[in-house]
């Protein structure tokens, strides 16, 4: 009896085909222009007042008189930006603005690493050493950034008096330090809550204190956040005007002040490349730290809102 013995079909393996080329995407599209208008509308409405600020500062009375406001000027006048650092007039006194300026200087960097410092130290023992009223009094600092400062004036003013150090430089000191604090404070507070619990335990094994797990592990760790805290104190102690106003006192003017004095002191004719030099060298700080350390405040930005 024989078998028979199946031959195998034959199968047709399928063929794969290459899928077709899609057609470039084409580079102007509507949604493109009009991103790229919106982006040209906004750096123009922020950039145009400092072209106009920067060219007028450069321009002579006469063509000020002139009223073409876009023009640039015949011949650019680099010694107003000179009369208005050192020897425009104030009040009675023709010194310009440079007194101010170190004003600004002595005010600023104190206070920055005054109110930094403890706003990290506060972040730092309310993420790890936990207390009893910690919490509550993490919520009352963090109610003190948003209350208007201007409502606290007064009983600020009435303290100072009463403490004797009112219209002093101390007063301007304590004024940006208690109010830098609230927003420092939950700056780092939100940064080291990120960070895992395990290496301040393992620090607090290896016999580590307070102090020393603070200055040796924690404020290393945060330095994308000291970044951004520095910046943010800067340009705004600097730019300060209101505070400096009111608490710093006649012998201790910052460069705001200094300005606004300058704009409104008349002999005559309005000087308007004058005030504009004055405030271009007013505004020059801020602009140039901007500039120069952008990047890292968007990389600590950045780190603070991706860590962990």
């Amino acid at each position: 009896m024989s078998t028979v013995v199946p031959t195998p079909q034959a199968t047709t393996a399928p063929v794969a085909t290459r899928a077709a080329p899609r057609p470039p995407k084409p580079w102007i599209t509507p949604a493109r222009i009009g991103v790229y208008a919106f982006l040209v509308v906004t750096a123009a409405f922020f950039l145009l007042p400092l072209y106009v600020m920067v060219i007028t500062s450069l321009k002579t009375p006469a063509e000020i008189r002139q009223a073409v406001l876009f023009a640039w000027p015949a011949s650019p006048q680099f010694g107003n930006w000179a009369e208005a650092w050192s020897s425009a007039c104030i009040a009675l006194a023709c010194e310009g603005i440079q007194g101010g300026f170190w004003n600004s200087v002595r005010i600023v960097v104190p206070a920055t690493i005054l109110s930094v410092f403890l706003g990290a130290l506060n972040g730092y023992a309310l993420s790890f050493w936990r207390s009893k009223w910690g919490d509550w009094l993490f919520a009352i600092m963090l109610l003190g950034a948003f209350v208007p400062f201007q409502v606290m004036i007064y009983p600020l003013v009435a303290w100072f008096r009463l403490g004797g150090f009112y219209n002093t430089y101390w007063a301007i000191l304590v004024v940006h330090c208690v109010f830098g604090m609230p927003v420092m404070t939950l700056l780092f507070r939100n940064y080291y809550v990120a960070v895992p619990a395990e290496l301040f335990k393992a620090a607090r094994i290896d016999g580590g204190g307070f102090w020393r797990i603070f200055f040796q592990l924690m404020l290393p760790m945060a330095t994308p956040m000291l970044i951004v805290a520095t910046i943010l104190q800067v340009t705004g102690i600097w730019n300060d005007y209101l505070f400096g106003l009111i608490f710093a006192g006649k012998d201790n003017h910052p460069m705001t002040v200094q300005l606004n004095n300058l704009v409104n002191t008349t002999f005559g004719e309005r000087r308007y490349h004058i005030d504009m030099a004055a405030t271009i060298l007013t505004s020059l700080v801020p602009l140039l730290v901007y500039f120069f350390s952008g990047r890292w405040f968007v990389r600590g930005i950045a780190a603070g809102a991706v860590k962990g």
